[in-house]
């Protein structure tokens, strides 16, 4: 599966993008997952957004933060991948990608995210360690964990 990658400030997304990236985070996080919460929070204005596009539509998508916006640290956050992607591996470069999108905007920092804790090994295996206990966010299992600077 070939994906175009853009990483683009929230002013400089287009419409169609904008609807895209919510309607995928509306399909994954708020009607597969059985959770109803408030997905747009005022935060993405202060994103960078990174997105991943096959001819089948938004396969993959992250939203990046500087150090002090979300946490002390520099995060990634709504982490998601489309079903119609799933099992190609797009997870992992959508990880990768984000990864470096930080480095190449912040430098080589500490990097801190709130993972669903099923995710926990996914993440390790990128270099992220828990840095909490367990905790419920909108009743979903999560943990915090830090990736140090590499």
């Amino acid at each position: 599966m070939e994906i175009r990658w853009y990483l683009k400030a929230f002013n400089a997304l287009s419409l169609e993008e904008l609807y895209q990236i919510l309607r995928l985070r509306n399909e994954v996080f708020i009607v597969e997952q059985n959770c109803p919460y408030q997905d747009m929070d005022n935060a993405d204005q202060k994103a960078l957004h990174l997105l991943g596009f096959t001819d089948e539509g938004l396969a993959a998508y992250t939203r990046l933060f500087e150090p002090g916006i979300k946490f002390d640290m520099a995060s990634i956050g709504r982490v998601v991948t489309a079903p119609f992607a799933r099992g190609t591996g797009s997870g992992r470069l959508l990880m990768e990608k984000s990864i470096k999108a930080v480095e190449e905007n912040w430098g080589k920092v500490p990097i801190k995210i709130g993972a669903q804790l099923y995710l926990q090994k996914f993440y390790e295996s990128l270099g992220f360690s828990q840095f909490s206990e367990m905790y419920l966010e909108d009743n979903i299992p999560h943990i915090e964990m830090v990736r140090s600077q590499q």
